[in-house]
């Protein structure tokens, strides 16, 4: 069996245009969670979570390769949602304020025993200080608007706000910000990086 790329087989989720907003219809999803609080490029719980995030999802992908169903698949992308108890202090400015639930989402063949035993196989060899902060969640964001967002960060407030304005002209926005972060930002131009802008939204009806 080929290398399984689930990014491919849910295309219309995790690869949106980046010329239009699109309606989708999103299912429910088990995912790899952690919760957290501060500033993603200073707070050490933000970097805590991805440490652990990422050790049990590889864990989860090795344990998986090797086990009787002997599937070859690549980790899902980084995924985040994002909020403050303030909604008014959800600004770049007052990152400190941001609340967030990093996650990765888990493919349906894996199951709750694997990924026990992947958190104890982490554990027991890398002990990283979030581990006991790893949690599954089967995740249900239903409608929502999303788009493509090319290049930095710092530059995503027109395509949110395009978001935005989808939502507002055929019912009202619910739910949290959603990020998903397709480029390694380690190794990729800022101009280049890729991030689907994802906003649940309840329909108006009539």
């Amino acid at each position: 069996m080929g290398k399984v790329d689930r990014k491919k087989e849910l295309k219309h989720f995790y690869q949106p245009s980046a010329k239009e907003v699109a309606q989708v219809d999103i299912p429910p999803m088990n995912y790899l969670m952690v919760d957290g609080t501060g500033d993603p490029n200073t707070s050490p719980a933000y970097a805590e979570a991805m440490e652990a995030l990422f050790a049990v999802s590889y864990a989860i992908k090795f344990m998986v390769k090797k086990g009787p169903a002997g599937i070859d698949y690549g980790v899902m992308p980084l995924e985040g949602l994002w909020w403050a108890t303030d909604m008014s202090k959800f600004t770049t400015k007052g990152k400190s304020n941001w609340k967030w639930t990093m996650m990765i989402m888990q493919p349906s063949f894996v199951t709750p025993e694997i990924i026990d035993n992947a958190i104890a196989d982490v554990r027991k060899k890398k002990n990283p200080t979030a581990i006991s902060k790893v949690r599954v969640e089967a995740f249900s964001e239903g409608t929502c608007a999303q788009i493509l967002h090319i290049g930095p960060f710092s530059e995503e407030g027109p395509t949110i706000e395009k978001v935005h304005l989808f939502i507002d002209s055929r019912g009202k926005r619910v739910g949290k910000h959603h990020e998903i972060y397709l480029s390694d930002i380690r190794k990729a131009d800022p101009a280049k990086w890729k991030t689907v802008i994802r906003q649940p939204m309840q329909c108006r009806i009539g």
